[in-house]
């Protein structure tokens, strides 16, 4: 079995023109002296590891909003207790 003569990052940097900047899989086969079955397998390969990927920023933009929501819970708190310390004196 032979070692591949592309690195991830140049695999991935492939898929991304396919997926991310819309480019056609033969033109982008073209520039880059690849199959379009190579680039195929790739896009598969790297979408199933991107999918994980997914999931995790979803949940960092829910806990982005959570924290969002809970920091203004606290500063509400604060400015209440602050209101009550003063009448209070």
């Amino acid at each position: 079995m032979s070692s591949s003569k592309f690195s991830d990052e140049f695999k991935r940097d492939a898929v991304a023109q396919i997926t991310e900047r819309g480019y056609p899989v033969r033109e982008v086969s073209k520039r880059l002296g690849v199959s379009p079955y190579s680039l195929y397998a790739w896009k598969k390969k790297f979408a199933q590891a991107s999918s994980g990927e997914a999931e995790k920023d979803t949940e960092i933009r829910r806990l982005k909003k959570e924290l969002a929501r809970v920091s203004e819970e606290r500063d509400i708190l604060k400015k209440a207790t602050a209101y009550f310390a003063r009448d209070a004196k």
